[in-house]
């Protein structure tokens, strides 16, 4: 990415401005059902102001077996206050720490007049297991409108203005792993059959681009006419003055597809610190969907491990101003061993609307989770005029709202630094590997991961290496 580190660094602590997703629920039952696991939730009320709702909740295992909380959903269903509002979700004090707390919003699929909006709540692995008959102690948490208009709760289905203390509520429904374990859905919005027939493939003439990076070198004269930069100028993000290395940037052929290769290396100085990127020369691309194929590093490819390094595919345009509204970027980061404050590896996907310097303010959405994504992995995003989605080999990971939508287009990127050089302070030379094997973007069409690997076997079997019909913007 192209900002500043204190930018970086505070999409993983800003907890109150932004707005934390989680990988959003297939159709979930309406009513509880008869299972040897079993969940129940106290609901209790802080504000029955007009700023913002508060629902608190206690989550209860009643069952006779250990249940990973990252596997548990809780469901809280409102009447939106306007037609396209947005809100925000925070985590005001838990048990559990809020970081191990995400928060969503979804659309019912059948609207009724007390709801057409949930917030679900969700945990990471860090918040750990509830054993038979423990709960997971206060969630004290909070929701508002994206521009702090007045709500009325009065309306809501979840809510219950005399709930004032904790007690058994079934106005808010519990999942564990996709399976209603608690709870009453508003009418009408109870599980669907899924489909017997496979989605129909989208017609495959929209504009396109693709690129398989079958190239010779850095200084393939292709490179450029195929409408890439490898990056040389100086500047962040990363250690103040690293260099941005073109001759780290390698290709070669495995297994006989071609791959690239983004090395970053350092000695433990500035002046030995050398960075890769490549990046779009246009900013063409917006709605649609983009996928890659990228093998992440969790140790290096030799020399001391420990720096604090930014592995990346996302797309982004620049700030005209602080705080301008039709800023966008939206992230693929993984931190092999950690950083802004994170003790170890994680995978964050963050949607920015904008941001300031200085003083620091950002305004964005993202979902993390706290575990190693070593090897290859599927990234797909897709942008609609309703959501932000990301997938990871084929599961969805985050949802974003439509306040992070972008209103210009963006350069697509892939890069790999480091964010600093306190996390191995050894002068031992050390280097790692971020590997890229394919990247795709199709204009205006959004592709499941399965018609994103349907595209790209066509190419492979046509042997078509690269393809852009995408309209400059």
């Amino acid at each position: 990415m192209r900002l500043a580190e204190n930018r970086l660094r505070a999409t993983a602590h800003a907890a109150v401005a932004v707005a934390l997703g989680a990988a959003a629920l297939t159709a979930l039952p309406s009513t509880a059902t008869a299972a040897a696991d079993g969940l129940s939730v106290q609901y209790r009320t802080s504000s029955a102001g007009s700023d913002q709702a508060e629902p608190w909740f206690k989550v209860k295992n009643t069952g006779t077996a250990s249940v990973p909380l990252s596997g548990v959903k809780v469901r809280y269903y409102f009447k939106a206050d306007s037609a396209g509002a947005s809100y925000r979700f925070a985590c005001s004090w838990a048990v559990k720490g809020c970081a191990n707390v995400t928060g969503t919003f979804g659309t019912l699929a059948n609207p009724t007049a007390t709801a057409d909006r949930y917030l679900e709540v969700g945990f990471t692995s860090g918040a750990g297991s509830l054993a038979p008959g423990a709960d997971t102690g206060d969630l004290q948490l909070r929701f508002y409108q994206s521009n702090w208009a007045s709500l009325n709760q009065s309306d809501d289905y979840s809510f219950g203005a005399s709930q004032t203390s904790y007690a058994d509520w079934s106005k808010v429904t519990a999942h564990l792993s996709g399976a209603t374990l608690w709870g009453q859905a508003p009418g009408g919005n109870g599980p669907t059959d899924p489909p017997t027939d496979p989605p129909t493939d989208p017609p495959a003439d929209a504009p396109t681009l693709f690129d398989d990076f079958n190239y010779s070198g850095h200084t393939d004269p292709r490179i450029s006419a195929n409408g890439w930069n490898v990056r040389s100028n100086s500047g962040g993000p990363g250690v103040p003055g690293a260099t941005w290395a073109p001759e780290k940037v390698t290709f070669a052929t495995t297994g006989g597809n071609s791959i690239m290769n983004l090395e970053t290396s350092t000695a433990g100085t500035a002046a030995s610190t050398k960075q890769t990127e490549i990046l779009t020369k246009a900013m063409k691309f917006k709605n649609g969907t983009y996928a890659a194929r990228v093998r992440f590093s969790d140790a290096p490819k030799y020399g001391p491990d420990g720096d604090r390094l930014v592995q990346t595919f996302f797309t982004i345009n620049d700030l005209k101003a602080p705080m301008a509204d039709d800023y966008a970027e939206y992230d693929f980061e993984y931190l092999p061993n950690g950083g802004w404050g994170e003790p170890a590896n994680i995978l964050y996907t963050t949607s920015w609307e904008t941001y300031q310097a200085d003083p620091w303010v950002a305004v964005n959405q993202h979902t993390e989770a706290r575990q190693s994504y070593s090897g290859w992995h599927d990234l797909v995003l897709t942008i609609d005029n309703s959501t932000i989605k990301y997938y990871v080999d084929g599961q969805l990971f985050g949802t974003h709202d439509a306040a992070y939508l972008p209103e210009r287009p963006m350069s697509i990127n892939f890069n790999q630094w480091l964010i600093d050089l306190a996390g191995q302070t050894s002068t031992t030379a050390r280097a790692y590997d971020q590997q890229v094997d394919y990247v795709l973007h199709v204009k205006d069409q959004v592709l499941t991961p399965a018609q994103v690997t349907t595209r790209l076997n066509a190419y492979r079997s046509a042997g078509t290496t690269f393809q852009d019909t995408v309209p400059g913007s």
